[in-house]
């Protein structure tokens, strides 16, 4: 069986191009948010308050984090040198111009500060935070979940310490976009569309068709698989999970497998959304859609939202791997289902990247100003 690879929908007739200038800005803005937060480190190293990490600082640090038994004393300092190190970095690579040794040292160490604020640091409450946001709006109305309420969902979903961890996402954000500008520029890539003078094979469109739907594949498999498990002890049925230990769990934690059940759905839909990266009602508005139908769907309304999925349920796959690395739980035959799917998240997560860029590279439309295409 072969797969029909057909043109991607052109961008072009959405709006008028303008050269994009986020090459130009987000070295400096790096910059600007390693400084601070370096900044922040030298208030938390002389006793300043709000440090964000560790048990004694973070309640839900404990068996989450995988700074759990940071202190300020000695942390704090660190935090100072990364941050106050990685703003002289940020200006260093903004005025880099020519490849060599030294800048794919500067890119590496610029994606390994991306990696660590935006998916290694962070764990699974960012992610819990998103997907029980609806869920509370849906339910409050209705007084589920019990005792909750909209006034109470800040301060019990999103503390400080949550908090920090999305900034430190955004931080990361700031550090991939950054280091893919520098190595643009310092390759001769054009610095609007990225594209080299010789392209290389994987990044045409029929090529990114064809990897990027495997990639597709796996980024759906894993949620469905999830969801699967929770449906079925929403049901009672002893998926992974003994009936007694479904009843348990009940009476320990009401409407835990209701919210599970919830949450299942969600990813599930998430995995709906994520055919649309290799089918055609991801590149057009289908008909069903009042006002939009026809209309071609403009890429960042798939790949922002991705991207950013993509991060937080790969940290917090991390997270349980980190769990089962340090025998936080046992995989047991009568306990699995409540475990080994989310050991599969960080593939789920990574998957899920590599569909969107493969997204991109499909649907990104001749360069008006380098021309190539």
């Amino acid at each position: 069986m072969t797969t029909r690879l057909r043109e991607p929908v052109s961008t072009r007739t959405l709006s008028p191009r303008r050269r994009r200038r986020w090459p130009e800005w987000t070295g400096y803005a790096a910059a600007v948010w390693s400084l601070a937060y370096g900044l922040l480190g030298l208030y938390w190293t002389f006793g300043g308050a709000g440090f964000p990490f560790g048990m004694d600082h973070d309640k839900g640090a404990e068996d989450m984090s995988l700074l759990e038994y940071a202190q300020p004393e000695t942390t704090a300092p660190v935090i100072a040198m990364v941050g106050l190190g990685g703003a002289f970095l940020a200006m260093a690579m903004n005025r880099r111009r020519r490849r060599g040794r030294s800048s794919d040292a500067m890119a590496a160490i610029a994606w390994s500060l991306a990696a660590g604020q935006a998916v290694l640091i962070p764990d699974y409450r960012p992610l819990l935070a998103l997907v029980r946001a609806p869920v509370l709006l849906v339910g409050a109305p209705f007084g589920w979940p019990q005792q909750v309420g909209l006034a109470d969902f800040l301060p019990l979903f999103l503390p400080w310490p949550v908090a920090n961890q999305l900034l430190l996402i955004a931080g990361g954000i700031l550090w991939a976009a950054a280091a893919i500008a520098f190595q643009r520029r310092v390759r001769g890539h054009c610095l609007d569309c990225g594209r080299a003078e010789v392209a290389a094979g994987w990044t045409t469109p029929a090529a990114a068709a064809r990897w990027g739907r495997w990639a597709v594949y796996v980024a759906v498999a894993v949620p469905v698989g999830y969801a699967l498990t929770r449906w079925a002890f929403a049901l009672g049925i002893p998926l992974g999970l003994t009936r007694e230990g479904i009843r348990q769990q009940a009476a320990e934690s009401p409407g835990i497998w209701l919210g599970g059940a919830i949450l299942a759905t969600m990813g599930a839909g998430g995995a709906v959304l994520t055919l649309g990266l290799v089918q055609r009602w991801g590149e057009v508005y289908p008909r069903w859609i009042p006002r939009l139908r026809g209309k071609p769907v403009r890429p960042r309304t798939a790949i922002i939202p991705a991207t950013l999925v993509a991060i937080l349920i790969t940290s917090a796959g991390l997270m349980w791997l980190r769990w089962l690395i340090l025998g936080r739980f046992q995989l047991e035959q009568e306990t699995w289902g409540l475990f080994l799917p989310q050991l599969f998240w960080p593939l789920w997560g990574i998957a899920l990247g590599i569909a969107t860029v493969a997204y991109y590279l499909r649907r990104r439309a001749a360069c008006p100003f380098c021309s190539r295409s």
